[in-house]
């Protein structure tokens, strides 16, 4: 786990090493143990790392370069299979100089090509500066588990794992960094900004499953993997709970590789008592864990995760935490680089910090619930009335509008005249969700929904989550559910198998399958959201401190008309409306501003 950066510059002029150096220090949270980068000025290239080490402590340092000195690579992320990736390449006549799995993504690479990245089993934002072809590449894991932004002028492209890292570069080309109110558009929508697109214009996600090369004539854009290329077959149930026990038993297996302390956050729910039930088969030690609790038990969680540490004998370790935690939520921004108005990153942060306190990585649940449809959500939109007999079109937007934070009305309702008229004919729907629903349109309507959440929902807000919060605090989060084979497998299962519309039961094959290992008490425990009661702090104990966040930033009044943005918060102190989730994405706007 590390902070990747570095630049290609078209016309060969070179990025000042104190320029670097300012990189480097920004991602100096995601990699305190080393720092390396391999600087072309002759070309206009550079490739850095931050490192947080974690396999091959001694060996391990990057950039790795060839034998020859014209490929250097550098990478964020961890490959699982490395090991089996190492032995092959031996195989072939290739000596390895080190265990690391950075040298296997060399080696590979100076074998088969960019063609290689499809044998990685693993999370991975990757850098290769290749003067054989006088070509950069970025390449980003399957589902964005890694970040990784570029901003490209047509003449410089920089690149980095956080914006803040970007950030003092583009502010020097350009004296500032302009907004982007498309992008706030698509916010207030989702609740968060759905990739390519970031709060500031200029700066893009690499997405998922994609490479780029960069060249002196411009870039080129390859998707290498894409989860619609599954198709959906019958199984029975025997078979299916085989096969997807066997796939996550692996791929919890592999996720154990590492030369320094690990654990698991546990939260006693179904996802993570699987991960850590099958990780405790693996290990002669306890399993360490980890859980915060809170006195408020509509939030508290620690008797399940206490129930799960006992059935599997971990090393369970377990806080009370302070309930508001308002006060953290600029750190938290900071971190995010971009509002986001999901308040369970302040809690997820708390548990990060627990648990570096014992070791450097953790593995997590994330993913099980889109892949196999874990959210109440799910069953309360198939459960609507005539549902089940709507068009394509109908069905993909009456799914997208009960996804939404805003109707297209209520945003143009919110903004000031002039920019509610520059904004009109953006369609979130359109520009965001249909592209996805269109690749999605021969899987069944429940793996539709699950497609576009894969998609949007998950590496653009949940997939955030463990690695900002955890890179806040130098600790890694791997996350078993997101093997591309278990990905992959999820989407050759229909719908039916994930929720039963009959009894509305989540996860439905899953957790019978997971009966075995975790118990029916843990399998089928109501699903708790593992966030905060922010909405009655706004109505109570915040409400001030609300409404100063709001008439003061600088930001919403270029952007939103105050009197609208009064009255949202006036209704929901009265109770006479329920905008909890609202005022938390445009607080999160307000606090970003003075965070970024």
């Amino acid at each position: 786990m590390c902070g990747i950066f570095g630049y290609w510059d078209r016309a060969r002029e070179p990025l000042a090493d104190a320029a670097l150096g300012v990189m480097a220090q920004k991602l100096l949270h995601r990699g305190p143990d080393d720092e390396g980068i391999w600087h072309q000025p002759q070309r206009g290239v550079a490739i850095g790392n931050r490192r947080l080490s974690i396999i091959d402590i001694g060996g391990g340092h990057q950039p790795f370069v060839s034998d020859d000195g014209r490929v250097a690579v550098v990478q964020n992320g961890e490959i699982f299979n490395y090991i089996e990736l190492a032995d092959e390449l031996r195989r072939q006549g290739v000596r390895l100089k080190t265990a690391s799995d950075t040298e296997v993504i060399l080696r590979l690479y100076e074998r088969e090509g960019i063609g290689f990245v499809s044998k990685l089993n693993g999370m991975f934002a990757i850098a290769i500066d290749d003067a054989r072809e006088d070509a950069m590449y970025l390449i980003r894991d399957r589902i964005g588990v890694k970040p990784l932004y570029v901003a490209d002028d047509g003449r410089r492209a920089v690149f980095a794992s956080e914006i803040k890292a970007i950030l003092p570069i583009v502010q020097a080309q350009r004296s500032q960094s302009a907004i982007d109110l498309v992008a706030i558009h698509h916010y207030l929508t989702f609740n968060y900004i759905p990739a390519p697109w970031t709060i500031h214009q200029g700066i893009r996600h690499v997405m998922p499953g994609t490479w780029m090369k960069f060249t002196r004539s411009g870039v080129q854009t390859q998707r290498w993997w894409s989860l619609a290329d599954q198709h959906e077959r019958d199984h029975g149930f025997g078979e299916w709970a085989e096969e997807f026990m066997a796939i996550l038993d692996d791929a919890t297996r592999i996720r154990l590789r590492a030369d320094v302390p690990w654990g698991a956050f546990l939260s006693g729910g179904v996802d993570s008592s699987t991960i850590v039930g099958l990780m405790a088969r693996h290990v002669k030690e306890p399993v360490k864990t980890f859980c915060i609790g809170f006195e408020d038990p509509r939030y508290d969680e620690s008797a399940f995760a206490a129930e799960a540490a006992r059935r599997f004998g971990c090393d369970h370790t377990m806080e009370v935490a302070e309930l508001n935690m308002l006060a953290r939520w600029p750190q938290v921004l900071y971190h995010l680089d971009q509002p986001h108005g999901d308040a369970s990153f302040m809690p997820t942060l708390r548990v990060s910090e627990l648990a570096a306190k014992h070791v450097k990585v953790v593995l997590t649940g994330d993913g099980g619930d889109e892949l196999f449809a874990g959210y109440d959500k799910y069953a309360a939109w198939f459960a609507r009335p005539g549902a089940g007999v709507l068009d394509a079109a109908a069905f993909q937007r009456g799914y997208f509008d009960s996804i939404s934070l805003f109707s297209p009305q209520a945003k143009l309702a919110l903004y000031r005249p002039e920019l509610a008229a520059q904004l009109r004919d953006i369609d979130s729907f359109e520009m965001a969700a249909r592209p996805w629903f269109d690749e999605a349109g021969h899987f069944d309507r429940i793996n539709q929904a699950l497609y576009l959440d894969m998609q949007l929902l998950l590496s653009g807000n949940n997939l955030v989550k463990p690695d900002r919060m955890g890179m806040a605090v130098s600790i890694e989060a791997r996350t078993p559910f997101l093997d591309w084979r278990m990905m992959e497998f999820a989407f050759r299962s229909r719908g039916a198998t994930k929720l039963d519309m009959a009894s509305g039961d989540k996860k439905h094959w899953y957790k019978k399958a997971a009966v075995p290992l975790i118990g029916e008490d843990l399998a089928y425990r109501r699903k708790q959201m593992f966030t905060v009661p922010v909405g009655e702090w706004f109505r109570d104990a915040s409400y001030l401190w609300l409404r100063e966040t709001l008439q003061g930033s600088e930001l919403l009044g270029r952007v939103f008309d105050g009197a609208r943005i009064t009255a949202l918060l006036e209704a929901h102190r009265q109770g006479t409306a329920n905008h909890t989730r609202e005022l938390r994405a445009i607080a999160a706007l307000a606090l970003w501003e003075h965070a970024a």
